[in-house]
């Protein structure tokens, strides 16, 4: 049976309906190996990731094994936005001059980005696809920055430990 992408085309945000289904279908082997991974039946998986099934939902138990099995981004992010979050994962990168240097030209990156979003701000309304992509660019800027920390802080503990 082939499979039908509900969601054609999604962008960089998606609602935790459309994350909970892009996570499942994109896990490796699909919803089927999500469902084997999770010992549960693949039909009723199927059903409770489906964008447009309204009467089933997966319950906390299930949902934290999608969350834990999948690690997927944008589940992530869905899950964060409502509160205004930013999840971060802990990810030591080397705290070296090039890694600073790399942290810089994002920042660079996303100030030119920023700046260059003149629609926005000459009328002082924000289209949500703009709020989006500033959204977007502003955590990837905290994760490589926190990324950086966790090398530098892996650095001291590796050296007080070895």
């Amino acid at each position: 049976m082939s499979r039908i992408d509900l969601l054609p085309g999604a962008g960089s945000v998606l609602s935790l309906r459309e994350a909970l289904y892009r996570a499942g279908n994109d896990y490796k082997g699909g919803i089927t190996a999500l469902a084997l991974d999770m010992d549960v039946k693949y039909d009723a998986l199927q059903k409770k990731l489906k964008v447009d099934e309204s009467r089933r939902w997966l319950n906390p138990d299930e949902l934290e094994k999608v969350v834990s099995l999948t690690a997927d981004p944008r589940l992530l992010d869905a899950l964060m936005r409502p509160v205004g979050a930013v999840w971060y994962k802990p990810t030591p990168v080397p705290a070296t001059k090039a890694a600073l240097n790399a942290v810089g030209q994002l920042l660079h990156e996303s100030g030119e980005f920023v700046c260059s979003m003149h629609d926005g701000i000459a009328d002082n309304v924000w289209e949500s696809h703009e709020v989006a992509i500033l959204e977007t660019r502003g955590m990837d800027v905290i994760r490589e920055v926190l990324g950086i920390m966790a090398g530098a802080r892996q650095a001291i503990e590796d050296r007080d430990n070895g």
